[in-house]
């Protein structure tokens, strides 16, 4: 084919005073794969039909050009930052909870060089990494004692591993939940060593039901908190006071797997009360576990807390140095800890509350000065009366009443537009209902409203 022939030869375009700068930028291997690479792509594209406007992206300025085009987008990071305009608090997909300046701000300090991980500053000698942050839970939860590993689905799995390998867990049968990502609480107790006992039934499980089915070689009595779904209706359970004077009764301990709960109380927020380790600390359990970057607000964690006992067992198994934490991990959730030390100011400091707390007055208002920028620029938009979803496995079925901004797409189509957005730069992520694109301002921090009208503005060629 003729076209065939007037592409440039890779040596020459690589010896160009153009390809310099890329070269210094990129390195010259990855330059030589991305140029072998636009005319390998080109060469396809020739083979499918040769066409006028093809020869013209034969030229070597065109071929460095969509060469600086690919080496840049290969260079961005794969986890970076994204506009979250969907209304959901916690998304899993985007990272879960943001986190707080404050942990930002440790973050950055961490990595300028060395910390105290592993020494104590008095002594010299080795200390267990997670003190400072187990001080800090001790104190907030008051529990005796209290450590940290990866995340929650560790903490249930180490804590049942450590407590009752080899040995009986009675749990209810509406309790054999299955969180995101396959993680199913049968599952997990067969990987730890034990044996589960199922008691009850879906909807209806007594006190009476726990007792009977203790015998000498039950270890734990285990309550998991239902944190992506309810049962209503003709329900029972029983209270975590209830199965703690059992457990004391017979000499077995009581473990409570809060998942999502919190360490602020958020039914302030309108939403039905949602568990806080606090609370299964008090009514004493043995040992209660949440995790951290979901209504806490903080980093991936799974939080421990309980009797000395049990974490001091939990410490002890060989599970938990594969299944600790990072230490930059510890350095973000004392931070965040550390903000909860003043209930009065935690909303303010703490993005997850902060989103939760904000009020339909101020997404109104925020929805509003947004689509003003987009009528003036000539974008059709208006606000809608919508709901923000907390998210994260937590509160199910309740939702925040929030105001969005209504997007049309025109011939574009809301697919499309929402399919450019997302593939911009930053990401923009929103949803679509009745054919236009809702935008949630809850969801949108610091700075990102302006963002994201300049970036709708931008798709649309206005």
């Amino acid at each position: 084919m003729s076209l065939l022939r007037k592409i440039p030869q890779i040596s020459s375009l690589l010896d160009s005073p153009e390809a310099a700068d890329l070269s210094r930028t990129h390195g010259r291997d990855e330059l030589t794969r991305a140029v072998r690479t636009v005319i390998d792509a080109l060469r396809a594209e020739i083979k499918k039909g040769e066409n006028g406007a093809l020869e013209q992206q034969l030229t070597a300025a065109s071929i460095l050009a969509r060469t600086r085009a690919a080496l840049e987008k290969t260079a961005r990071p794969g986890l970076r930052r994204v506009l979250n305009a969907t209304g959901i608090i916690l998304h899993t997909g985007l990272g879960r909870a943001v986190l707080p300046k404050a942990a930002l701000d440790a973050l950055a300090a961490e990595n300028r060089g060395y910390s105290l991980l592993e020494v104590d500053q008095e002594s010299s000698d080795r200390a267990h990494r997670e003190r400072h942050v187990a001080a800090l839970l001790e104190r907030l939860t008051g529990a005796p004692a209290a450590t940290v590993v990866n995340n929650n689905a560790a903490a249930t799995m180490i804590a049942l591993a450590a407590l009752a390998a080899g040995k009986e867990v009675i749990v209810s049968r509406g309790q054999l939940v299955e969180i995101g990502g396959a993680f199913r609480v049968p599952d997990v107790m067969k990987q730890s060593g034990c044996r589960m006992v199922e008691i009850g039934t879906t909807n209806r499980t007594r006190i009476a039901d726990y007792e009977k089915a203790i015998t000498p070689e039950t270890a734990v009595l285990m309550r998991v908190h239902r944190s992506n779904f309810a049962i209503v209706g003709f329900s029972e359970e029983p209270s975590l006071e209830e199965m703690v004077a059992l457990g004391k009764k017979h000499n077995v301990m009581v473990m409570d797997d809060v998942g999502s709960g919190a360490l602020f109380d958020v039914a302030r927020y309108g939403i039905s009360p949602e568990p806080m380790i606090t609370a299964s600390v008090a009514q004493g359990a043995d040992i209660a576990c949440i995790s951290g970057d979901k209504l806490l607000g903080g980093p991936q964690a799974g939080i421990l807390a309980g009797q000395a006992d049990p974490v001091a067992r939990v410490r002890r198994h060989p599970l938990f140095r594969a299944v600790r934490p990072d230490k930059l991990q510890l350095v973000a959730l004392e931070a965040t800890l550390r903000l909860y030390l003043n209930p009065d100011t935690v909303e303010e400091h703490v993005p997850t509350l902060r989103m939760m707390k904000a009020s339909v007055a101020e997404m109104e208002k925020r929805a509003k000065a947004m689509v003003k920028k987009l009528k003036d620029g000539g974008v059709d938009a208006d606000v809608w009366e919508e709901e923000s979803q907390i998210g994260g496995g937590s509160t199910p079925g309740q939702n925040l009443a929030t105001r969005c901004v209504a997007v049309g797409a025109g011939k574009m189509g809301a697919d499309e537009l929402v399919k450019r957005l997302r593939l911009g730069e930053p990401p923009v992520f929103a949803r679509v209902k009745k054919d236009r694109v809702l935008f949630d301002p809850r969801t949108l921090q610091e700075g990102e409203d302006a963002e994201l009208v300049a970036a709708i503005l931008a798709v649309m060629g206005h």
